[in-house]
Parts: C-alpha cells; structure tokens; sequence
C-alpha cells in the first residue's frame, strides 16, 4: 500500500499531498468553553487543517491514589491532581458543542482519546480519527481497541497515529504490527515528550530513519520546541502531517503554554510550510521554463579556439567554452568532437553546430 489515504473526507495525507496541519489546542483553553471556541476560530483563520483537543474520562486514567495526590504546581487549578485535572475537562455536551462549533466554520476537528473509554466516546459522537497520545503508545490492549474503530466519516476506515515520545524503535516495530493487523491507514509521528523541548533533543533525523523503517505509512511530526523553524524543516524532510500546541497567550497558567504557538506564529508557520511545500518541486532534474531567458543570455556552447578548415579533424586543444550567438554544441559533449570531421571554414570564437560534424 502507497504511504497515502484519505484522513479526512476529501483530504488524504501523504504521497504528494500538503501536509496536514494540526493546531493541538490540548487543555490551553483553561477549562472555559468560550476560550475554546476562540481557540478553534483562531486555529482555522491561521490556515491549519484540523483543531485538536484532549479527551479523558478522568476515573478511567487515573488511579483514585493519583487523584489524591497534593498538587502544588504554579500551573495547578486545584489542591489536589484530580482537582486540577476536573477543572480542565470538558463534558460530553461541551465536546458536542465544540465539535459542531468546527463543522460550522469549516474546520476539521478531534481529540486524543487518553484513555479506553474517552476513546468509546469520541467514537460515539464520530470523531475524524483518532490521536494516541505518546503515553499510550506501548499500551497494546489500548492501541488494538483503537485501531478496530470503524470511522464512517472515512469509508469505514479507522485511522490511528502514534506519538513515539519516550519509546524505542523496537516499540515502534510492535506497534506497527500491533495496528497493522487491524488497521493498514495509521502514520506514525516523531515526537520527543518535553516541554517544552531542547533543539537537541529535537531528533529530527528520526524522520527518515522512519521512512525506510515504515515505507508503507505516512510519517509525521508533534513539535514541542520554540519557534517554527523546526517544525519547518520537519516539513522539509518529509513530515506528512504536522501538530503544533498553540494558546491565545503563553504567560497563561498552564505547563503546555510555553510550547505552543500564539497565533501570530500559527498563522506565520503555516505560511512558510506552504512556501517550502511549493519549493519542494519535482525531484526529475530538467531545464525549466523560468531558466529560459537565463539560458538564452548565459548559456555555453563549444566553440572554435582557433580558425578552423573544412576536412581537419578536430582535437580537443582547437576548441573551448564560451558564451556564444547563437548556441551550439553543449559544453557537456565537447569530448564528444574529438576525432570527428569539421565539415565547414570557421573562424575563431565561431559556434561549433551539430551539423557541422561529420562521423
């Protein structure tokens, strides 16, 4: 199967298609639905393809030990895990509401489901596909539940992509075929889980290294550093689908902030993904017709170093390079003239033609 299907109605990723922009709003939007909305607007007037969100069902991903636990953080919205992380989750009606408030202004939307049954509901309500976040990329009861969902929103087919943060390149082979056997459309994304995250520990190079490991899927990129030029090159390098955490404001309260991208940045690296797309061209080297007129003016051809008589067989010291009215033999073939017959006079800097050989 080609590295190539349809992700969203209408809008398939990879092989030659644009790469797939998702603006991972998460858990920015502070727990006020408004914001959210704001945050979906926001991604769709800054050109990305999709808004993302974060589902849990908080007493299915949680133990009752961990909610429990004091949370002191400056970004914490409660006493206590649990308190913090209620505050932040929005209802089943609120997830309806946003997921309609997309559809009506255009703009793909989904979430992670960050637990078994976050991931039954947003089946329920149909998401476009689903995001397995990096934690749950070695939890193969998880991940084989996941891949089974029949999404009818794309022809029956269920897609899945895998964040590789904290994982090794042997889960990722388990992974491949964990989902394989269930479900052949599912890219994988390089990620690297911190936040935000070092240039060094970027690991871009993974990239390819995924490509020749998994030929047959889509590979794809979640960026956690600073800035756009990274997430750029990722693009460059051949990252199918692209997700960015972005905020309204980054001084907000909130750990992911600081490794999104307000919206003057989303709107500026969806910009510069497009004009590297644009330049990325065609990999069949040939003269193009905007190189015409430089040719014309600047191109060389074979030439006669010195008067030249009809009969005399021409040798490599009885001609040169220059830049010449009107064009001739191609520089690339003057080893070609050795040997062979001028068939005209020429006079020195004279245009040496295909027609004037012999032999």
């Amino acid at each position: 199967m080609p590295a190539e299907f349809e992700l969203c109605p209408g809008r398939k990723i990879g092989g030659s298609n644009p790469c797939f922009i998702i603006a991972e709003i998460g858990q920015n939007h502070q727990g006020d639905i408004e914001i959210a909305k704001k945050m979906i607007r926001m991604a769709k007037d800054c050109g990305a393809d999709c808004a993302k969100f974060q589902k849990s069902e908080i007493e299915h991903r949680f133990t009752k030990q961990a909610l429990e636990r004091p949370y002191t953080s400056p970004h914490a919205w409660g006493p206590t895990y649990g308190a913090h992380k209620h505050h932040l989750e929005f209802s089943h009606q609120q997830y309806k509401e946003l997921q309609q408030f997309a559809n009506d202004i255009g703009i793909f939307f989904t979430a992670s489901g960050m637990d078994e049954m976050a991931v039954e509901f947003l089946h329920e309500i149909s998401v476009l596909f689903f995001k397995v976040a990096s934690a749950d990329t070695n939890n193969i009861p998880y991940l084989e539940k996941t891949a089974k969902k029949e999404k009818l929103c794309i022809d029956g087919a269920d897609w899945s992509s895998h964040g590789d943060g904290m994982q090794t390149m042997e889960t990722m082979r388990c992974v491949y075929q964990t989902v394989k056997k269930h479900n052949p459309s599912f890219t994988f994304l390089q990620c690297t889980s911190a936040y935000p995250l070092p240039l060094e520990h970027v690991n871009l190079s993974l990239i390819p290294e995924f490509q020749k490991e998994f030929p047959d899927i889509p590979i794809r990129y979640s960026g956690h550093e600073t800035g756009i030029r990274v997430s750029v090159a990722a693009v460059a390098l051949g990252a199918k689908v692209l997700e960015r955490h972005v905020t309204l404001d980054k001084s907000w309260k909130g750990s992911d902030h600081s490794a999104s991208l307000e919206p003057a940045e989303l709107a500026e690296l969806v910009r510069a993904i497009r004009t590297v797309e644009m330049a990325m061209g065609s990999p069949i080297k040939q003269m193009l017709p905007c190189e015409a007129s430089c040719h014309s003016k600047l191109g060389k051809s074979v030439v006669a170093r010195k008067p030249l008589k009809k009969g005399e067989i021409l040798a490599l010291d009885m001609l040169t390079v220059k830049v010449a009215e009107p064009h001739g033999v191609s520089p690339e073939n003057i080893f070609k003239l050795v040997g062979k017959k001028i068939t005209v006079d020429l006079e020195k800097d004279a245009t040496i033609t295909d027609a004037m050989i012999k032999g």
